[in-house]
């Protein structure tokens, strides 16, 4: 099946000489799931708003559903929500004045029950009538993604969706979320929440420094560059490592109490049963053990510093 959005050669370099964008080469499936993670800075709005019509590429091409967004841009814009970092709404207009606005702009016909299901799944039903500056902050950001959806579009970009959001709101945000997919919608989210992208992405992609590093499956990531982590709490302190035990690169804590051995979540061989009986040689006994697995925030963090595997 060929992907909803295709993007080759993408760069961007602003007036100032800035790149935000560096020869990007991306694709986003059908119905996925994607999160898009980087540092500030890194280029990701500046992607986003390239395929949203906002801004200009300097070169590259970009098409959604198989269509230019430049020869068609009326198709290709009609075809994207977009809900944005920013709480950017019309102070005196209503909940549902918005909506019906913003299906009007899109050329969609009045359709009140699809408005009314919409404010509903937002728990905004109850302030369908208020004016938008009487509303909180977390309904503010509930009525941006209520707008961005008011015309029916079959891709939904999330640019730090739930920012200032509370831990409740979050959720039910991203039960929406769910059964966005599950209707069919391709969900594109950048989220400074990487536990959020570890919940809910099939694949995640990583850009630093306005290049793509790494576009992998959520699971085989986890997998491949996934750490685990063994800590072996001693029976006696130790002052230093002993050369014996130089091969499996441990790691003293600074009290001499633990050892700290790492190994690869995704090998066969961990290396395990060697060192317990190369620390039984070695006459250092332990009392207990636990391990530990690297989540995704720990595989974005070394992904940045150390940049994607060879």
């Amino acid at each position: 099946m060929s992907p909803i959005i295709s993007i080759r050669h993408l760069s961007k370099t602003y007036a100032s000489g800035f790149t935000a964008l560096d020869d990007v080469d991306l694709d986003i499936r059908r119905g996925e799931i994607f999160a898009l993670l980087g540092p500030n800075g890194a280029g990701k709005t500046t992607l986003i708003s390239i395929v949203c019509g906002i801004v200009n590429a300097t070169s590259g091409s970009v098409e959604v559903d198989g269509r230019d967004i430049r020869r068609d841009y009326r198709f290709t814009r009609s075809q994207i929500g977009l809900v944005p970092q920013e709480l950017t709404t019309d102070a005196f207009e209503t909940p549902r004045g918005a909506l019906a606005f913003s299906r009007g702009l899109f050329g969609k016909p009045p359709n009140p029950t699809y408005v009314e299901k919409v404010l509903r799944d937002l728990s905004l039903w109850n302030r369908r009538d208020s004016r938008i500056m009487t509303l909180s902050g977390g309904m503010k950001r509930r009525l941006l993604i209520a707008k961005a959806l008011a015309h029916e579009p079959r891709i939904l970009f999330l640019d730090e969706p739930t920012a200032g959001v509370d831990v409740e709101l979050r959720r039910d945000m991203w039960q929406l979320v769910r059964e966005l997919r599950e209707g069919g919608v391709t969900i594109i989210l950048t989220t400074h929440y990487i536990e959020e992208a570890e919940e809910m992405a099939d694949r995640v992609g990583v850009i630093n420094k306005g290049r793509i590093i790494l576009v992998e499956d959520k699971a085989t990531l986890m997998r491949k560059l996934g750490r685990k982590e063994l800590v072996l709490h001693l029976q006696a302190p130790l002052a230093e490592i002993p050369a014996a035990l130089a091969a499996y690169h441990l790691q003293l804590a600074s009290d001499g109490n633990d050892l700290i051995y790492t190994y690869e979540s995704d090998g066969d061989a961990t290396g395990i049963a060697s060192l317990l009986d190369a620390l039984d040689a070695a006459g250092i006994g332990f009392k207990d053990l636990k391990t530990s697995e690297s989540s995704l925030e720990d595989i974005f963090v070394r992904l940045v510093h150390e940049g994607a595997p060879a």
